[in-house]
């Protein structure tokens, strides 16, 4: 989609964005939105199950989608109560759209859970978020999730149901006599708890609300190409907003299909995309790479893709330009975080080749952005290096149950703290430059190391550790761990480190490097120098090459 006027002729004179309110916000919740498209288009295909096997595929028409979302959302509210929390613990599957429309419409808050948790990662969000209920995958990648769910439930009283993927058919039937009626659901009541985290070590839940969703999902899909009645292959994982929010609600906004695949194979990817003449897709940088460089991209008709829509960690510009050569469909940049319902700024397929690989673009409408004096809080003047700060109806409502972290990153005025360090130019571009925050960003999925360094402040022979992240040519970051062991006579082996670690968290936040050092070098003020762990953790790459398992 081109640029209209404000976004074409706006000058700035100070690194302030005023809101743009010519594109009007709507009161949407997710489940009125739902109706909405089924009285415009009932029999339109709305949910596709991107399976290798046609013949095997589940699909529903908008008129089946509203009525089995319906039917989970009766079936919901014959065990809990409008209001309460509703986790699920699962990949990409059909049944995970459906619980989220079920519980949107139930008057019920959606918990992401990371099909890749560990046990003591999925208690933590259980017992943090006060989760009533769980869906759960049978089984990920050879990790019975159920089975431990059930374990993870006798130690909570809050969780009274467990519900397997297994049992769905059986949960979905209790909802077929509408028995119950539906709550009214505001657009301000909260849709989902994603949990992010930060410098305190344990994950914040991030409680997002319908208005929210609905209309950062409609701008997104817009500006990115997604055309009405268009296909998305959605390869993106539904416990992210990349999943869960982009691309199920993004769809809907866009009254298109929504081709649902497992997980990301390149060539899975490219055979959906022929075979559904799939027209719009989200990728990470990644993902994109993996597509263009796959041997067997002869074989498949890619030319029904219009648009891509990229981000999560820095776009090269040689990729920028491979993808309109190669694939010969636009690419739009979109940049944002979870507490912000995912993106703020965001490139126009009409952008220059400059703006679209080297700035994350411009912001949505009906929000503000500044780059702000870290310290005060004051507008910086135009290409100036300060925060990037937020306000309008995308900021989240808080972090759940933790007011001084919500405090620390919602100002009294409203503003969100990102945490980015960034500028701004007179047209309102924005280029990410640093953080404020201690982020790796691995293959485009968001690593906190103080969670990770938590976990590993509790091995017996660790007595500190600092994770950070080090360049990698494909994931543009991997994780390091630099450890001060309890006796540096001796120091705990790396084998059984990375046993510690594959048992008690997902394997992309694990350590792909480890040094051992005697102490952290620090400040005359006894701050560790982290830019001086961070070298030793470069120089360390280059010695280990063995890939973690």
């Amino acid at each position: 989609m081109a640029k209209h006027n404000v976004y074409n002729q706006r000058r700035l004179t100070e690194s302030y964005w005023p809101a743009d309110t010519t594109q009007p916000l709507h009161d949407w919740t997710v489940g009125q939105l739902l109706r909405d498209v089924v009285r415009e288009v009932p029999d339109r295909l709305a949910l596709v199950e991107g399976t290798e096997d046609a013949a095997k595929r589940r699909k529903w028409t908008y008129e089946q989608l509203l009525a089995d979302s319906e039917r989970v959302a009766t079936a919901l509210l014959k065990r809990f109560k409008p209001g309460e929390h509703i986790a699920i613990w699962a990949p990409n599957s059909v049944e995970w759209v459906l619980v989220e429309f079920g519980c949107a419409i139930a008057g019920l808050t959606l918990v992401t859970v990371n099909p890749a948790f560990k046990e003591k990662e999925l208690d933590y969000v259980l017992r943090q978020s006060q989760a009533a209920g769980i869906f759960v995958a049978d089984e990920y990648r050879g990790h019975h999730l159920l089975t431990t769910a059930r374990e993870v439930q006798k130690k909570l009283s809050t969780l009274r149901e467990v519900i397997g993927f297994s049992e769905f058919d059986q949960f979905i039937n209790n909802g077929n006599d509408r028995s119950i009626p539906f709550p009214n659901v505001k657009t301000d009541d909260s849709f989902v708890i994603m949990y992010t985290s930060g410098t305190t070590g344990k994950p914040k839940g991030a409680i997002l609300h319908h208005k929210g969703i609905t209309n950062s999902t409609k701008f997104m899909a817009e500006r990115a190409g997604l055309e009405v009645g268009g296909v998305w292959v959605n390869v993106m994982p539904l416990v992210h907003m990349g999943g869960c929010g982009f691309a199920v609600i993004g769809t809907l906004q866009q009254r298109g299909t929504h081709v649902l695949v497992p997980g990301f194979d390149a060539e899975l990817f490219m055979k959906l995309v022929e075979r559904e003449k799939g027209t719009f897709a989200l990728l990470v940088p990644t993902m994109v790479e993996a597509i263009l460089n796959c041997p067997e991209r002869s074989k498949y008709e890619l030319s029904t893709i219009r648009s891509i829509l990229s981000g999560a960690s820095k776009v090269e510009p040689h990729l920028v330009r491979r993808v309109k050569k190669e694939l010969g469909c636009g690419i739009s940049i979109v940049c944002g975080q979870t507490e912000m319902h995912g993106g703020t700024t965001q490139t126009h397929l009409d952008d220059s080749p400059e703006d679209q690989a080297e700035t994350i673009g411009q912001p949505y409408p009906q929000i503000e952005i500044k780059i702000a004096d870290p310290a005060t809080g004051e507008v910086l003047p135009l290409g100036q290096e300060g925060e990037i700060c937020c306000r309008g109806y995308q900021t989240m409502i808080g972090y759940y149950q933790m007011p001084e972290q919500t405090a620390a990153t919602l100002t009294d005025d409203g503003w969100l703290l990102s945490g980015d360090i960034g500028t701004m130019d007179e047209r309102g571009f924005i280029k990410i430059k640093g953080r404020l925050k201690e982020l790796i960003i691995r293959g485009g999925v968001n690593i906190y190391p103080s969670e990770i360094e938590s976990l590993l402040k509790e091995h017996p022979l660790i007595q500190d550790v600092a994770v950070l992240g080090v360049p990698d040519e494909y994931w543009g970051e991997q994780v390091a761990a630099i450890v001060i062991p309890n006796s540096s006579k001796t120091p705990p082996k790396v084998e059984e480190l990375e046993e510690y670690c594959k048992a008690n968290m997902a394997s992309f936040k694990r350590p792909r490097y480890w040094h051992f050092v005697d102490q952290f070098p620090q400040t005359a003020a006894g701050k560790i120098q982290k830019f001086k762990l961070r070298e030793i953790a470069i120089e360390n790459t280059k010695r280990q090459d063995a890939p973690l398992t």
